[in-house]
């Protein structure tokens, strides 16, 4: 029996908790205004982790950091594993691994609902082991929308399920999340009694948290997951475009006429943009900035009914009765067979990923409608859908933005990293020739790294070279692949953790904890010890939690005479698995906007998805390396 193994906490395995020192609260202040920042995000939060980093080193007489262990975090292993790893990701993205199967998907289990989301789960989890799932995920939204127009589905119903096998499938080896690495090399830096964690360490746990999470999500999930964004014919359903898209008419007397259309747009003082204008039998689309209107001209504006009378009022525009708005998926025309297009328009939906270098910018400052010939009708953040203002709005990772622009232009956008198009249409530009060379590599440094012939570092540097001298990847495209957000970030924190340990801060929470928790079973300690790094996880970032609890796990496993390993590896499920909230990990932000879902959604189907997982990871190390 389980509970005749379990060990308790006693008196005689805990040591009373140091004392509270001037070095542990000049630490610990650091700590809770970074937890501050990275929760309110005034600035990227691995502009704080640098931030951290400094105030670390400048405090040296009490953070016990000088300069050389501040800068480690650049040299550590986990920051260079994770960088190669990124760049491996790249070259099978661009090799289009995913893609492959995902069409193999949808033309094999495109007429059943339950088939498809077997399928989605099996791929999204049983490649994010191997390849960085945030890649996995971007690939797999457009893959959804073709799925759920064959269907009739909501890919509401499919893609919060993606994202949390994509962070279960993360846990099969030690390369499926930069958090496994960090994790490792933390353990590996806490003395000579720890090793890092091997390839395959958590291989078996990880399996049976990624089959236990996958049949909630086939049964008691799919019944929680809301049906937020509705199968209809047209985008602009979807967005609620049907009151702020209008047709007039430039009278004689306009102070419109003579100017181009971006003069126009700079002296208006109300809310409003000129999606396309006719002209004779001419429909005018991007780029529309210098184009210049003439009396008679009609415009199709983007406006609401209160900004719409002001400009009719002031600037001498009168409503077209005899034209009507055709806003479809195909193009914006108005409703007259002779009337021709200079160059077809189409809609679509374009996410923000995570990592873009857009947030936070607004579609104004970044010029964004010259920049790309493209124009933004709507911005769906979560269940929220924006019509009012978009140019001062600041963007979002998983802002989604309705655009109308050329295929020209979508095929642009969609081989750019920092969006994904939620259309079958309009995918990357892969090199499918070179597949099976990019799953050799990968495969390659995983094995070199599995049999402990090569550190994981140097097998991923390898590899990295390996993709470009075999043209998997271009040169350019290698720096393009990493994702130095995570990068920053992980060099920022990485001496939190060593000033976390040479100040006596991590043992004084771990004291604490162990006398708070006095007489619980190591079982039960185990898994408070998940659900607090799951919480934190869920509202700051996941690395941030392992680089602050991996230390203090570690303490409380030898003041209770448990397993450090058991411990440690605890931490590291929980900050990898973050359900409960759109921003406890990257991918849950990526499908927050295409899924049309609320905040409270993930609490809805990962709340509970989180305690059963807590049960079985804590349940899991324990059979499988003990607790003590």
């Amino acid at each position: 029996m389980i509970a005749a193994a379990v060990a308790t906490v006693s008196a005689a395995t805990t040591t009373a908790p140091p004392a509270l020192s001037v070095d542990m609260l000049v630490v610990f202040g650091i700590i809770a205004v970074a937890l501050v920042l990275f929760v309110w995000e005034p600035v990227p939060i691995d502009i704080t982790a640098i931030g951290v980093m400094v105030a670390l080193i400048v405090l040296e007489p009490w953070t016990g950091v000088d300069l050389a262990q501040g800068l480690s975090g650049f040299s550590s292993s986990a920051t260079i594993a994770v960088l190669g790893m990124f760049v491996l990701s790249e070259g099978i993205r661009r090799t289009g691994l995913i893609s492959v199967i995902g069409s193999e998907i949808a033309d094999r289990y495109g007429d059943s609902s339950f088939k498809q989301l077997v399928a989605v789960l099996g791929l999204s989890g049983g490649t994010a082991g191997f390849i960085n799932n945030t890649p996995v995920v971007a690939v797999m939204i457009p893959m959804v929308s073709e799925l759920s127009d064959r269907t009739g589905v909501s890919p509401s119903k499919l893609l919060m399920p993606i994202s949390f096998a994509a962070m279960m499938g993360g846990m099969l080896t030690l390369v499926g999340t930069s958090t496994n690495l960090l994790a490792s090399d933390i353990y590996d830096s806490m003395g000579a009694e720890y090793e890092a964690f091997s390839m395959f360490e958590f291989t078996t746990l990880g399996l049976l948290v990624l089959v236990v999470g996958c049949a909630y999500l086939l049964t008691i999930g799919v019944r929680l997951t809301p049906e937020r964004v509705k199968i209809s014919e047209e985008l602009t359903d979807d967005f609620e475009m049907a009151e702020y898209l209008t047709e007039v008419v430039v009278e004689e007397d306009s102070q419109f006429i003579g100017q181009t259309v971006d003069e126009c747009l700079r002296s208006m003082d109300v809310d409003a943009d000129i999606v396309q204008f006719i002209r004779g039998k001419q429909a005018f689309t991007e780029p529309l900035a210098q184009k210049e209107i003439r009396s008679g001209d009609v415009l199709v504006l983007r406006t609401d009914r209160e900004s719409l009378t002001s400009l009719i009022e002031t600037q001498g525009l009168g409503l077209a009765p005899d034209a009507e708005a055709d806003v479809g998926d195909e193009a914006l025309n108005v409703d007259d067979d002779e009337v021709e297009e200079v160059e077809s328009q189409q809609l679509a939906e374009v996410v923000i990923t995570p990592d873009s270098s857009l947030i936070g910018e607004t579609l104004e400052t970044l010029n964004f409608r010259q920049r790309y010939d493209a124009t933004v009708l709507a911005i769906r953040r979560g269940g929220r859908v924006i019509h009012a203002r978009m140019d001062e709005r600041r963007l979002r990772g998983g802002d989604t933005l309705l655009i109308q622009a050329s295929a020209d232009t979508f095929q642009r956008f969609a081989n750019d990293r920092n969006f994904v198009v939620a259309g079958e249409f309009y995918v990357p530009e892969y090199r499918k020739s070179k597949l099976p060379i990019a799953l050799g590599i990968v495969a390659l440094v995983v094995g070199l790294a599995g049999a402990g012939l090569a550190p994981i570092a140097v097998a991923a540097l390898g590899g990295m070279v390996a993709m470009v001298a075999t043209g998997c990847l271009r040169p350019s495209e290698v720096y393009e692949a990493v994702d130095w957000n995570v990068i920053f970030l992980l060099a920022g924190l990485i001496p939190l953790g060593i000033a976390m340990e040479a100040t006596g801060g991590a043992a004084f929470i771990a004291g604490h904890v162990v006398s708070a928790t006095g007489g619980l079973d190591l079982l039960i300690l185990l898994g408070v010890l998940y659900l607090l790094t799951a919480v934190l996880t869920n509202i700051v970032s996941n690395n941030a939690s392992v680089v602050l609890m991996i230390p203090v796990s570690v303490d409380i496993a030898v003041a209770v005479g448990g397993d450090p390993l058991a411990f440690a590896l605890a931490v590291t499920f929980a900050a990898s698995t973050a359900f409960m909230t759109p921003v406890g990990y990257q991918t849950n932000l990526m499908v927050y906007g295409p899924g049309g879902y609320r905040f409270t959604d993930y609490m809805r189907v990962g709340g509970p998805l989180q305690l059963l997982l807590t049960v079985v990871t804590v349940l899991g190390i324990h059979a499988i390396w003990g607790v003590a």
